[in-house]
């Protein structure tokens, strides 16, 4: 027993040394006071300290009614055998603040065991009075039965009402209560028009605010940072929330302590936010050529893993793009690899981020090609541009060109590449042989009349081949002019290919994959429109897409038709989970588009 008794002790004070290690000192206030109350100022540091050895702040704006006050707390805890023991003194100080306004105070230091540790500073927004309450002559302190309109709403605050297309505003919702209540259904709008990204709210906190001459109790409902996606005049609808309040009623009921109790009631009442009207203005004119559609402040860099390599090795070019704004919009933007490259398509790694003060992170594609032959190849700037709504300009960024050295290496060929129609080769197999032996028996006597030599179809069998040579040869040639022509040979297989990026867009809308099947639909739309228009899809904007399919002479509901199919995709692949029909009715919408263009341009 005495040998238990000690190895306890033993863990204990093991525990004990090991904890007296972490020291943590930490100040801890309301972040909103009412001019005329009081609050408190508490210091807290998790080992054995003295009032004597801590140093607060010089507390000009505020009066010190008390303190400091010590007490103490102490807690072990054992885990599978282990043992740890903490002891936490606070200091307490009652104070008063002399004026309102919001007023900071600094951190602290205490002395524990010779060492000195300091707190984290505060800041303390002091408000008004209450008006309601001066006028019906209370302290506001006091709960009512009544609930007035002005007592309980929701407020839709928004950072800034006229933006430009694509830049991002905060919006949000916050609740304001006389008293303290709950939520029983919140329903905020549908942001339609709007790209949505909402900040992660985990453990929204009631802090006191004044708003109208009034003091109320506030708590963040909802923070989201709307990117819209048109210019103009673009309204966010109202939001509907259920409130639930405990309303004091005239009945008492008997505590087990003899002495009676209040009784409350939960009303429910319906809170309806105002609406807001953002004025969208439209970017301006002078649009550069690497422009399609970053609004924000970034930075680029880019990198190539070896300027000198060799054939049939891998060239990859690695560009980040950093910054804050609409950054999961941006398209990647193009480089251009010498033409005997065989080019892959980039690897994209998104890391965002969202606050309050919007979407900031970063954005990496690596470019990956691999040279055939070899020589000396240069992989021109590449250039990035973006719209800046600070300084309404546009911006762009450029890296440095890429000289390249590649030598020859195994399988790889030094001579210039030759253009073929031959997909694949073929080996030649030797099947003869040297001599064929005559043959003495089995053999059949034919009359003269049926002797095939001289005859109809003796002449039909060389006339037939000669025919169908020249026909075939004719097709080689077109069929090889029409190869050489990669204009063409990409007009022609728009269509097949995407129909098979849509049949994959079926199967994953099967499967309730909703952001795959978002993505695979516009890698659809975006490929067959490069395809159809001979244009590359880093280049492809919705602008030049409208200019270009009107020049081929397509029907304007066609063209706002595919717009609206690009818009709803890019919009679904951010909000809120859609409903399954949805996909399926956006589907169909996107075959059938794609029927008709494929029709239209067909007939021209």
């Amino acid at each position: 027993m005495r040998k238990l008794a000690f190895l306890f002790v033993l863990f204990l004070t093991a525990g004990m040394m090991a904890k007296a290690a972490d020291v943590t000192f930490k100040a801890v206030a309301p972040s909103a006071v009412v001019m005329g109350q009081q609050f408190r100022l508490a210091y807290t540091v998790n080992a054995e300290a003295k009032a004597s050895d801590l140093r607060i702040p010089e507390l000009a704006d505020f009066d010190v009614l008390m303190g400091p006050s010590t007490s103490s707390s102490m807690s072990t805890q054992i885990i599978n055998g282990n043992v740890s023991s903490e002891t936490a003194f606070t200091f307490t100080y009652i104070l008063m603040p002399k004026k309102e306004g919001t007023f900071n105070i600094g951190a602290a230091s205490i002395k524990v065991k010779g060492a000195n540790y300091t707190s984290n500073a505060l800041s303390i927004n002091v408000l008004p009075p209450d008006k309601a309450a001066e006028a019906a002559g209370g302290t506001g302190s006091g709960q009512s039965a009544s609930i007035g309109k002005d007592d309980y709403f929701v407020r839709m605050e928004v950072s800034d009402r006229s933006v430009y297309e694509q830049e991002g505003f905060l919006v949000t919702f916050k609740l304001y209560a006389a008293r303290m209540c709950g939520l029983d259904n919140a329903k905020f709008p549908e942001f339609e028009g709007f790209l949505a990204q909402e900040i992660e709210q985990p453990n929204p906190q009631w802090i006191q605010a004044h708003y109208n001459g009034r003091n109320y109790f506030t708590v963040v409902l909802k923070q989201t940072v709307l990117y819209p996606q048109r210019s103009g005049k673009l309204t966010i609808e109202s939001g509907k929330f259920d409130a639930v309040i405990r309303v004091p009623t005239q009945r008492k009921i008997r505590s087990i302590f003899d002495d009676f109790a209040d009784t409350y009631d939960n009303v429910k009442k319906i809170l309806v936010s105002s609406p807001v009207t953002i004025d969208v203005k439209a970017l301006p004119s002078g649009k550069p050529a690497s422009f399609s559609g970053a609004v924000g402040n970034f930075t680029m860099t880019s990198d190539i893993n070896s300027n000198n390599v060799k054939t049939n090795d891998a060239v990859t070019i690695k560009l980040k793009i950093t910054g804050n704004g609409n950054i999961k919009l941006i398209k990647n933007p193009e480089v251009v690899f010498p033409n005997d490259f065989d080019i892959f398509d980039p690897k994209v790694e998104t890391d965002v981020k969202t606050t309050a003060a919007g979407v900031s992170g970063s954005k990496t594609i690596e470019y990956m090609a691999i040279p055939r032959y070899a020589g000396d190849f240069e992989i021109p700037a590449i250039s990035f541009s973006y719209f800046d709504p600070k300084s309404a300009t546009y911006k762009t960024l450029k890296s440095e060109p890429y000289k390249l050295h590649v030598e020859q290496g195994e399988g790889g060929s030094s001579s210039s590449p030759v253009v073929s129609n031959f997909s694949n080769k073929e080996s030649v197999k030797y099947l003869g042989k040297d001599i064929r032996f005559l043959k003495v028996k089995d053999f059949n006597f034919v009359a003269n009349n049926d002797i095939f030599f001289g005859s109809f179809m003796y002449y039909m069998c060389y006339l037939v081949p000669a025919i169908l040579f020249i026909v075939f040869f004719f097709i080689y040639r077109k069929q090889v002019k029409e190869n050489s022509n990669i204009a063409l040979v990409r007009t022609k297989k728009a269509n097949k290919i995407a129909v098979k990026r849509l049949k994959n867009a079926g199967k994953l809308m099967k499967e309730n994959k909703k952001e795959e099947f978002y993505d695979e639909v516009l890698r659809a739309l975006w490929g067959y429109l490069s395809d159809k228009l001979n244009i590359s899809q880093a280049s492809l904007t919705k602008d030049n897409v409208e200019t270009e399919l009107t020049r081929y002479g397509v029907d304007e509901a066609l063209i706002n038709e595919f717009m609206d199919i690009l818009n709803t995709c890019e919009f679904a692949r951010y909000a809120p989970a859609q409903a399954s029909d949805a996909m399926d009715k956006l589907y169909e919408l996107t075959v059938d588009a794609i029927g008709k263009m494929e029709n239209t341009i067909k007939k021209q």
